[in-house]
């Protein structure tokens, strides 16, 4: 390390309210380092972040950058002094242009005119530099996906001369190849001497790119490590007090394996093509592929979202005709999606009207009885909030999630599908999700589980079936090695077996 880092943050404490988020915490980031900032939710990861950011200003603690001591109490000045901030809800304008945003407020001009093919030129000079070489300057930012508006944030941060830039959960709504993308952004910022402090609670990443480590917990700084130095056994155990062998729950005590629940039979659609698939009363089958691969899209298919167009699907042994979501839930289906802010909630309501949704909108499943059953449904889930009437927006991940997870259990179904149940929510919420994965399969519903991070898969599963361009390339026990998940996955397995 150098004598004098880009960044040096001293006993930075903050309370809100009289209630203290940080204390007493360090952080120092080398020019050119990428820094990994990890923790549980309500560790004070993002609270730091803001200070750096200039969005909260400390109640204790020093700020240097270049050895020079600083304090921001406003985003600019972060800005102005090479600080920028790429936050989940990025700070763009969608009816602008990729040029407009990143020189928003710092237009080259002409003769007093704005001189757009200057800002066109120069973006575009900034995206080759990048190796960004699929986004045109000239687009407007509300068409692009996620992953090119999040470029564009990062176009602005380098545009702006930033030598540091603050990345919060950059990959949380990215897809596998977009992830790609950042990992080769992240280096390419790297070579340029742009230092990145990472947020994510995705250890694969913080593994694969970041040079060291900084954990929080409850507000205090725990531990900081050279990546090098400690396994993700080790960090696990530094954010949440376990181990990682104790993450994945045993299967319960007098769980059984039932009759057979959910049954397809040669399903096939636009999509995905001779789907066989079986999930038995308390079975958990996990769902493996690569993106792209159909498995979400036998979710949608089960569900009645995009439905099946030939097989058949039966419950209980009892052939069904699932065309849309509505006849799914009737049937005693369930779907988590994936995306539980744009289609598991609705943000602005209460926990209560919430995990009522379900009940509410489908005649089929309202009772009073299933009504009743709601507040206790939260309690058994562990729901940590300010209670039934607080709006869901305001609750951490975790917690949202698991309000998803109780208004499918307000209707009493025999299969639920799990679509990515613990996307964007930290170690320890995930690990109380995963024990409630298991007592659903120990109650006798059969649960079908949908996760790209192969570990879940391969941590909770009893059977996983893997796919491979909407079909189904192989079958494996639980606890099977990545390598041979993968091997089907990429379709490697089923290519020997073509040779034999």
């Amino acid at each position: 390390m150098t004598e004098t880092p880009l960044l040096s943050m001293r006993g930075i404490g903050k309370s809100f309210l009289g209630v203290s988020v940080l204390s007493d915490v360090d952080l120092t980031i080398e020019q050119g380092e990428v820094h990994a900032l990890v923790g549980e939710n309500g560790a004070g990861k993002s609270t730091l972040m803001k200070i750096l950011a200039g969005v909260h200003s400390a109640d204790a603690g020093t700020v240097e950058l270049n050895g020079r001591a600083v304090s921001f109490t406003h985003p600019l000045q972060a800005q102005n002094a090479g600080v920028a901030s790429v936050f989940q809800e990025f700070n763009l304008l969608p009816e602008l242009t990729v040029a407009e945003n990143v020189h928003l407020g710092r237009e080259p001009r002409r003769r007093g005119l704005i001189d757009r093919r200057a800002m066109t030129a120069q973006t575009a000079e900034t995206l080759a530099d990048l190796g960004v070489e699929d986004l045109s300057p000239t687009a407007k930012v509300g068409s692009l996906s996620v992953a090119h508006q999040q470029i564009t944030e990062i176009a602005k941060a380098v545009s702006q001369g930033a030598d540091l830039i603050c990345m919060d959960e950059p990959t949380a709504a990215l897809a596998d190849a977009e992830v790609e993308l950042l990992y080769r952004l992240v280096q390419r910022l790297r070579e340029r001497g742009v230092a990145v402090l990472y947020v994510s609670h995705r250890l694969k990443e913080i593994f694969d790119l970041c040079d060291r480590i900084t954990v929080l917990k409850d507000g205090r700084l725990v531990q900081c490590a050279d990546t090098a130095d400690i396994t993700p056994d080790d960090l696990v155990t530094a954010m949440v007090g376990r181990r990682i062998e104790a993450v994945f729950p045993e299967r319960l005590e007098g769980t059984t394996t039932g009759d057979v629940r959910l049954e397809i039979s040669g399903g096939g659609n636009a999509w995905i093509d001779g789907i066989d698939l079986q999930v038995r009363a308390g079975e958990i089958v996990g769902l493996a592929g690569l993106q792209g691969s159909g498995r979400t899209e036998i979710a949608e298919a089960v569900f009645g979202i995009a439905p099946f167009t030939r097989g058949t699907v039966s419950i209980d042994g009892k052939p069904m005709r699932i065309t849309k979501p509505r006849k799914a839930i009737g049937a005693g289906i369930a779907l988590v999606t994936e995306d539980r802010k744009a289609q598991g909630l609705a943000l602005r309501q209460s926990v209560r009207s919430n995990a009522r949704m379900v009940l509410d909108a489908n005649a089929r499943v309202h009772s009073r009885r299933r009504l009743g059953r709601v507040p206790g449904l939260l309690s058994s889930l562990d729901l940590v909030s300010r209670g039934e009437d607080q709006e869901v927006r305001f609750l951490s991940g975790g917690n949202q999630q698991k309000v998803v997870v109780a208004k499918w259990l307000a209707a009493e179904p025999g299969v639920i599908v799990l679509d990515e149940p613990t996307r964007g929510i930290d170690v320890g919420a995930k690990h109380k999700l995963y024990s409630v994965i298991r007592s659903l399969a120990a109650e006798g519903l059969a649960v079908l589980l949908i996760a790209s991070e192969l570990i879940e898969v391969i941590g909770l599963a009893d059977r996983i079936v893997v796919l491979h361009d909407g079909k189904i390339a192989g079958e494996l026990p639980g606890g099977a090695t990545e390598q041979d998940v993968m091997a089907y996955a990429t379709g490697r397995r089923s290519e020997e077996a073509g040779t034999e």
